[in-house]
Formats: C-alpha cells, sequence, structure tokens
C-alpha cells in the first residue's frame, strides 16, 4: 500500500494530454470552480457550406437505407475489445502465470484491451452513436467505470467542453496542462518546456493511472462548483457515489483479487497493474493528441465579449486532423479515431461510417475552399504533434 505522502506526490491528469501533481491540480482547482459560461460561436460565414455537407451525409444514409448508429458488426467488436481485456486476466487468475515475466505480460496485455474498450466502444456510448437504443448506450457507456474511469467526467469534459470548443484556451480542458506542459500558444512558456518534446510522453502514460487514483473525484467537484452536472440533469451526490462504488470494484478486481489469489511478489502485481496503465495511457495519448494538438491545426481565441469569432463547422474544421486513412485495420482497432474530421462534424453517427463518409467531407471542404487537415500516415502524424510540442518549447 502507498502512503499518504506518496500519494499526495502522484498525479492528476486532464484527459488525453498530461498528468498533473495532485497538489498542484488542488491549487489550480481555485481557477475550476468559476460558474460556467458558454462563449458562441458568432460568425455566419460559411454558412451554406455547413447546410451543403450536412445534406450530402444525410442523402448518403437514405440513399444506402443504413442507420448512422451501429450496426451488428459492433457487437462482434463488443466481444473482441472486451476479451482483448478480460482473457488475459482470466489467465492471470488461472495461477499457470506466476512469473513476474507472465503476470507482467498479461497486465500489458490487459492495457491493450483497456485502450480498446475506451477507443471502440466506450467512446461511441457516451456519444450515444453505438446504438439506436438510448438505454444501450447509457449502460454501455459505464464501460469506462468499469475500466477505471467515469462516465459523467467524460460526458462533460470531452463530449461537451471538448467537442463545442475544440482548441479553445480556458474552455477546452484538453488542452489545458500543468506548468511543465505547454499545450497552447496562450499558456506561458517556461524554460522547462524545451525538453517536453521528450518528457511528455511520460506523462501521457499516467493517463488512466491519474483517472484512477484521484482525478476523477477531484474533477467532479470542479464540475458541480460550475454547474456543469446541473447541466447534465445530475447531482454531485449521485455521481460521487458511482465513482467510490466504480472505484472500489476497479480495484478490487485489477488488484486486490490478483494479489491474494497470485503467489507472485506484490511488487510485481503492482508494477504489473500500473504497466497496464501505462500502456493504456500511451496508446490512448496517440490516438488523440495527433488529432489537435499539430502544427496544422490553429488555436483560436476568445474575443472581448467571450465569444469566438468563427462558425462552429469551419472552427472544427480548422482545429482537427486526421491520420492514417487507408489503413482499415489500424482504423478499426482504434474505433474509427483516425477520422477525427468526421468525428467531429458528426458525434452523434457511429464510427463504422466515418470512411464512407469523409469523401463526401473531404470534397464539400475542397469545393468550399475550408480546410480539411489529414496526414497519410499515423506515424506522420506522431511526429507532428512531437515537433509541436517542440515548438511550443522554445515559442
Amino acid at each position: 500500500m502507498m502512503s499518504s505522502s506518496v500519494r499526495c506526490s502522484y498525479f492528476s491528469l486532464y484527459e488525453q494530454n498530461a498528468s498533473i501533481f495532485l497538489c498542484i491540480f488542488a491549487l489550480k482547482l481555485q481557477n475550476m470552480t468559476k460558474a460556467f459560461t458558454a462563449p458562441r460561436f458568432v460568425s455566419k460565414s460559411k454558412a451554406e457550406f455547413t447546410k451543403t455537407l450536412n445534406k450530402r451525409v444525410e442523402k448518403y444514409f437514405k440513399e444506402n437505407g443504413i442507420s448512422k448508429k451501429g450496426n451488428w458488426k459492433m457487437i462482434i467488436k463488443f466481444i473482441l475489445v472486451f476479451a482483448a481485456y478480460f482473457v488475459p486476466f482470466g489467465f492471470m487468475l488461472t495461477g499457470n502465470f506466476q512469473s513476474a515475466a507472465g503476470v507482467l505480460g498479461l497486465y500489458f496485455l490487459m492495457g491493450i484491451g483497456q485502450s480498446l474498450i475506451g477507443l471502440s466502444i466506450m467512446h461511441d456510448a457516451n456519444h450515444g452513436s453505438l446504438s439506436k437504443n438510448r438505454k444501450i448506450n447509457d449502460i454501455v457507456s459505464y464501460s469506462l467505470n468499469l475500466i477505471g474511469g467515469n462516465s459523467i467526467n467524460w460526458k462533460i469534459q470531452h463530449n461537451f467542453l471538448h467537442h463545442s470548443f475544440t482548441n479553445v484556451h480556458g474552455m477546452d480542458e484538453d488542452i489545458s496542462s500543468i506548468p511543465i506542459l505547454r499545450f497552447a500558444p496562450q499558456t506561458k512558456r517556461l524554460a522547462i518546456h524545451k525538453f517536453q518534446f521528450l518528457y511528455a510522453w511520460f506523462f501521457y502514460g499516467l493517463m488512466t493511472f491519474s483517472w484512477t487514483v484521484a482525478k476523477d473525484m477531484i474533477q467532479l467537484v470542479s464540475f458541480d462548483k460550475r454547474g456543469l452536472l446541473k447541466m447534465q440533469r445530475t447531482t454531485f451526490a449521485r455521481e460521487m457515489a458511482i465513482i467510490v462504488v466504480s472505484k472500489i470494484i476497479f480495484y478490487a478486481y485489477t488488484l486486490v483479487i490478483p494479489l491474494m489469489a497470485l503467489e507472485t511478489a506484490w511488487y510485481w502485481v503492482f508494477l504489473g497493474w500500473v504497466l497496464m496503465h501505462i500502456v493504456s495511457g500511451v496508446i490512448l495519448a496517440a490516438i488523440f493528441q495527433p488529432a489537435h494538438v499539430v502544427k496544422e491545426t490553429e488555436y483560436p481565441e476568445m474575443n472581448e465579449e467571450g465569444n469566438v469569432e468563427n462558425q462552429w463547422t469551419i472552427h472544427q474544421l480548422s482545429t482537427t486532423m486526421n491520420f492514417a486513412p487507408t489503413s482499415e485495420l489500424f482504423s478499426y482497432f482504434v474505433g474509427g479515431l483516425n477520422f477525427q474530421v468526421e468525428h467531429h462534424l458528426f458525434p452523434h453517427i457511429c464510427h463504422q461510417h466515418y470512411k464512407a463518409i469523409a469523401p463526401i467531407v473531404e470534397e464539400t471542404c475542397k469545393e468550399f475552399d475550408v480546410p480539411y487537415y489529414s496526414k497519410k500516415t499515423f506515424l506522420g502524424a506522431v511526429v507532428d504533434h512531437t515537433q509541436l510540442l517542440y515548438r511550443f518549447g522554445r515559442a
């Protein structure tokens, strides 16, 4: 067990981006409890583009007679990704992998499975795009709680704040960070940022670990004080109860049960548990960060009235980038999130359809002379993100 002094030195992470020390986070919380006021997108330019794009996408689904939600293939995917997480866990409990290497290896595989659940199933469910049945989406959205996170936090930070105000400093918490990491030009630059292109991935690896340790609880307090829980028609007491129960269950089956069932030294089990989080965190960051924190995308600022002088659709296109659009296998395992442009424009559509509607989006963008960013390869996108970290460390 970690002592309280050690726990106090660990991190809490803003999603997909970086981990932050809990003590520093507690100080930052003072600036995160102001009542929430949503900025508006005040420009009406390119309004015809939005109408045309929506019509063309609607036409695709009508002409092909298909639903915008997931089909039977998502059931197969559901089984596969959950098996990727729970089969290694099952093997661990058989007692046939008692060596340190065996335990570490199985936790490593669980880390991959954990990220696959998040990318391919949980993400769609929380957006309401997994199924036509709202109850199914609501139930499956709690798969995030099953792997250590919390559904309501995700819906507020990701669905609302990130998707509505992408790359807007002070609104999109995905680009907010502690002083040691700089993800936006509006953030104060420090001398240590010169090295962030090297050490950022270490913090990315602590993403899901921080969800589990403290981030969800601390963030929930902030959301409540800012009135964001009320906007979701829920209460602090209800959501905190869900978090507490979820964390107990998560700790019990991922750490306590293995510690009790295995004869392996406790520290190898604990290290394996941490390794699971590192693997998952790095994979999730590698998919989400290159979508927005890259050289091509913009970081719009709010005007004096606190509004964004752009049309929302154009804003999404100027702050989002695709990568590896021709790799079907890659796209399958990352839940279609290599098509981030299509996802941000149509988050209510299941990721199964992104590849099909991508040409429609790209052609319409070219026709109306609006940005459509895309990298040919995943590696190219990761390099692009790393180069931006390097640039933000120096200018």
